[in-house]
């Protein structure tokens, strides 16, 4: 059962170190932003977040 928790710790350990790779040894980095606004692709098409939507729509009434 201990054997079996380290290597699961270990294993996330890992896998916060690869995904933090920019933010931990870049000078400035940072997460990529993942919010549906910051993502220019969307915003041509036309679809941005809900809670943005849902602001503007209570404004019209």
């Amino acid at each position: 059962m201990l054997e079996t928790g380290l290597i699961t710790l270990l294993i996330v350990a890992i896998c916060v170190l690869l995904l933090g790779v920019k933010v931990f040894f870049v000078k400035g980095g940072q997460f990529p932003n993942g919010h549906v606004s910051s993502n220019e692709a969307l915003r041509k098409k036309g679809i941005g977040c809900v809670q943005s939507q849902d602001r503007a729509a209570r404004k019209k009434l």
